[in-house]
């Protein structure tokens, strides 16, 4: 294996393995993803080490998720609400992650997908659309149609009003 690659999995499979996991919801499936992405990234490591190997992973496992969605009918699954242990303080931070975790299960893969790209990874709409490989309209669709369901499925993921909107 290349040094030069192996540095940079050791480096950056944390950021990716988070992303992956956004992606598909489950930690096997992200794995898998993460991996399958890397495996491609290694065979063309000479053409992309010295552009931007990340970007290059990242849209390797955005085209592999999307090949997913295409080769497997997508079944919602509805999942009781998670019960916490009796007793302990839990902070609201990890209730609000246990909350939007639920939360994005129940949406669609390719919902799902526009939201991690677009809140997380923090692509605009038309990268969002180039990395899936659909219309812009496509990505408003789904990021409106998901964050509509979002609101209705979990509002204590709805944002509050901030202190300057009430000043």
């Amino acid at each position: 294996m290349s040094e030069t690659f192996h540095e940079f999995v050791v480096q950056r499979s944390p950021a990716l393995s988070r992303t992956a996991y956004l992606l598909t919801g489950d930690h096997q499936l992200a794995e898998d993803l993460l991996q399958s992405a890397l495996a491609r990234t290694y065979r063309h490591w000479r053409r992309v080490r010295d552009g931007d190997p990340e970007a290059y992973v990242r849209r390797a496992m955005y085209h592999q998720h999307v090949s997913w969605w295409r080769r497997r009918r997508v079944t919602e699954r509805l999942e009781a609400a998670p019960v916490g242990p009796a007793g302990g303080d839990h902070s609201d931070a990890t209730a609000l992650r246990l909350s939007l975790d639920a939360a994005l299960r129940r949406l669609t893969p390719r919902q799902r997908t526009v939201l991690v790209l677009r809140y997380y990874e923090d692509l605009t709409e038309a990268q969002v659309a180039e990395a899936l490989g659909c219309s812009v309209g496509t990505v408003k669709r789904h990021g409106h149609d998901a964050v509509r369901r979002l609101r209705a499925i979990a509002p204590e993921l709805v944002d509050r009003p901030s202190e300057r909107s009430t000043r």
